[in-house]
């Protein structure tokens, strides 16, 4: 029997406040608990205060939180957060630990694979027990001691053309980094009560390897597409950059964000951080409006599970009606203006009520 026990689950923080992807990873490790029967813990690394956070990773799922409170974490460093978490892993071995994709994840997890020795798999969108008989004995096949506890974890491959199903058989933690968007936050509990750990680290002399002179923040005017409650994308139905100017209008009238496909982001006609898809972003908003798209499967992973789905598009065999709760089919020049127009005059009846 395996001594490694539980799921971690690293919560970043940003100025001292939990960010959404650590609770939505709560919320799947508490999914995969249903199978596992251990405990979610969540290891919650910061400067001075960040212990005040715990309360709310207790009320997403954590059963118990490892505080790691040291000034060398209140800005992320790669060294200190990569020498704070390995040092967690050596003391309490967890069977997996998850981290966000996110630019502070992509950094120290690899980091924190080499130096426990054990395997990584990045950029997951699902994360599931094996459990059918074909999964549990391919497991065993490739080495694993507990194929009952082996840890399948899905990514695109070959350019979001395929999807792959990796495993990490014969090392413990099984490790992955997580897309942010892609999993669900569970129902916020503030009557759950949770260990509370509070762990020091002896970090090296040297683990400061960099002098911060400044934290510049930069403040974006749009909101990320993970947290948006509407989007608008546009695909190779838009035409040209010129295009997205209908787009962006019936946005700002929903009070939305804009969004796209990959063709567009190829074709230079939108930026890259607006690309929705496999190899984009995974978005739940409540209302998702697909213009001129057509519904290939990497664009539908990555917006399929929005609360309300409206498309249009001229091709009535289009593949996006398949998922659409709503369809309309025409010429996206003429449906989205006369939209925005609607949109508009109904707001002005309802201020002038």
């Amino acid at each position: 029997m395996s001594k490694e026990k539980d799921i971690f689950v690293v919560v970043e923080q940003r100025n001292g406040k939990v960010q959404n992807i650590g609770l939505e990873l709560l919320g799947e490790a508490t999914r995969l608990n249903a199978d596992l029967k251990e405990q979610v813990v969540a290891v919650l690394l910061g400067g001075k205060g960040i212990s005040e956070q715990a309360d709310r990773c207790i009320a997403y799922g954590a059963d118990k939180v490892i505080i790691v409170e040291d000034d060398l974490l209140k800005e992320f460093v790669t060294e200190p957060y990569t020498q704070a978490i390995t040092a967690v892993c050596k003391e309490f071995q967890p069977e997996m630990v998850l981290f966000g994709a996110s630019s502070i994840g992509r950094d120290v997890a690899p980091r924190v694979a080499s130096r426990i020795k054990t395997g990584l798999v990045a950029d997951c969108t699902a994360l599931r027990m094996a459990k059918t008989p074909e999964e549990i004995a391919r497991e065993e096949a490739c080495g694993c001691v507990d194929a009952t506890r082996a840890l399948l974890m899905v990514r695109p491959t070959f350019g979001g053309n395929l999807m792959a199903t990796l495993m990490c058989p014969r090392s413990k933690p099984q490790m992955a980094t997580v897309r942010p968007g892609v999993m669900k936050k569970i129902t916020k509990d503030t009557t759950r009560t949770g260990e509370k750990v509070d762990f020091k680290v002896d970090f090296t002399p040297d683990a400061m390897n960099i002098e911060i002179l400044e934290v510049v923040k930069s403040e974006k005017k749009a909101v990320d597409l993970t947290e948006a409650k509407i989007i608008v994308s546009g695909g190779r139905g838009v035409g040209s950059p010129e295009g997205f100017g209908i787009i962006r209008e019936l946005a700002a009238a929903l009070g939305g964000e804009v969004g796209s496909s990959r063709a567009c982001v190829d074709a230079g006609w939108i930026e890259k951080d607006r690309q929705v898809g496999q190899t984009g972003k995974t978005v739940r908003p409540d209302l998702y409006m697909a213009c001129g798209i057509s519904g290939a499967i990497q664009h539908v992973a990555g917006m399929e599970h929005s609360n309300f789905i409206v498309a249009i598009n001229k091709n009535e065999a289009a593949p996006i009606f398949g998922v659409a709760d709503l369809g309309i089919v025409g010429d996206l020049k003429v449906i989205v203006p006369k939209l925005t127009e609607a949109i508009a005059k109904f707001k002005e009846s309802k201020s002038a009520q």
